[in-house]
């Protein structure tokens, strides 16, 4: 399986824009013959939780079917981060859109402090499945917290996908932390991450893979657009920019 995090600037509440910004990428990455690419946290909209009411949508929005066509004709897995609206509260939402299926989402089940004003937890993780690979999403502060990879190892994931929105120190952590998780679960990981203004921060790309002994295989810097992937059969790693 070939997998990638993507990494790109986004414009703040504006869908239109990030999603041509996100067919950019895709359209790369589909260049590649990537059978997945994980973009970052809200990716669609920005990290904005201040925006997140106004912004916040469902799974079947019409305008995600670029992306789906995209997905049912080259044969990709498109993981779209999107603020999905619920009865209960705004859910810090990744959007899977696989080839001739309907889409899922998987929500951040572990919130910041932070984020409690304007989101609900998520419940339950879910997992994407290609051949004998288990994929498992993160989503940024989560994917700092061991219980939760810990569980998703439980649940036989061997690929760990954290998709983040964070600033230099968060990255330093991440780094730290995705390498010791890789090399403590066996996971291949990813990390995709924005850069540019998020919230009230400034996020600081650096997007990343880590092979199962937690060894940083390929990083972008962190202020590029591009792709960052493994191929998990042959080991091999690359950047596309």
């Amino acid at each position: 399986m070939k997998v990638c995090a993507a990494q790109l600037e986004l414009k703040p509440g504006d869908i239109e824009f990030n999603i041509g910004e996100h067919i950019k990428l895709i359209k790369k990455a589909i260049d590649f013959d990537m059978d997945l690419i994980v973009f970052p946290e809200l990716s669609l909209t920005g990290y904005e939780p201040l925006l997140a009411e106004s912004l916040s949508t469902d799974i079947s929005d019409s305008r995600l079917d670029i992306l789906q066509t995209l997905s049912n004709e080259h044969n990709i897995i498109i993981c779209a981060g999107l603020p999905i609206k619920q009865i209960h509260g705004n859910l810090i939402g990744l959007v899977v859109i696989q080839p001739q299926k309907e889409r899922t989402m998987y929500a951040k089940q572990i919130l910041h402090a932070d984020e409690r004003p304007f989101f609900v937890e998520g419940r339950g993780q879910s997992f994407i499945n290609f051949g004998n690979e288990i994929l498992a999403p993160a989503i940024c502060f989560e994917s700092l917290q061991e219980s939760h990879a810990i569980e998703a190892k439980k649940c036989g994931a061997n690929i760990y996908l954290a998709s983040v929105a964070k600033h230099e120190s968060g990255v330093q952590r991440g780094y730290k932390h995705y390498s010791s998780i890789s090399n403590k679960h066996g996971f291949i990981t990813l990390m995709a991450n924005s850069y540019g203004t998020c919230d009230n921060f400034l996020s600081f790309g650096s997007s990343a893979v880590w092979d199962k002994k937690g060894k940083c295989i390929a990083n972008l810097n962190e202020s590029e657009n591009g792709l960052v992937g493994v191929d998990t059969i042959s080991g091999e790693s690359f950047i596309i920019n």
